[in-house]
């Protein structure tokens, strides 16, 4: 083998290792870390739990500040908890039947250990437990200032 053609392929196998590293280092990808999954799902059973409360306060401790939500072709943006009235939030789902709802799924697609994209499903249901939909959605939980919260929902819900 000449020189030439020694030095192409030491070269070529040091692109393709540096490549391979910076892939294989990635994190934003399948990669989850156990704590961080464990941590994630928490604020998302959590967010569940006060929203089926109807507690308003507990459920914006489940978020991050400013809070987007991207539902019916609009993004709301919320800047700060306390700027909602509570009956203005829970009152329509209650006349249209709503009791409570339930995760149906929640599968981590993407993570990073300060960002998680998770691809959800909940059903809300009536009181004696007819449902009344499905609906999917996708969360972006963000760790900021060492806790864990929803920073985004994407939603197909009105």
């Amino acid at each position: 083998m000449n020189t030439k053609r020694i030095i192409y392929t030491l070269l070529l196998a040091c692109i393709m290792l540096t490549a391979f590293t910076i892939v294989s280092n990635e994190r934003g990808s399948h990669d989850i870390d156990p704590a961080v999954k464990a941590e994630v799902l928490q604020v998302l059973d959590e967010y569940m739990a006060t929203f089926n409360a109807n507690d308003l306060a507990a459920w914006e401790k489940t978020y991050h500040f400013p809070h987007y939500r991207l539902a019916s072709g609009n993004m709301s943006v919320l800047d700060k908890a306390g700027l909602r009235d509570p009956a203005k939030v829970f009152t329509p789902l209650k006349q249209a039947g709503w009791h409570h709802s339930v995760w149906d799924h929640r599968n981590i697609v993407q993570a990073s250990d300060t960002k998680v994209h998770v691809d959800t499903q909940f059903s809300r249901y009536k009181e004696d437990g007819t449902k009344i939909g499905t609906y999917e959605s996708l969360y972006i939980v963000t760790k900021e200032n060492g806790r864990w919260g929803v920073k985004l929902r994407s939603s197909y819900a009105e």
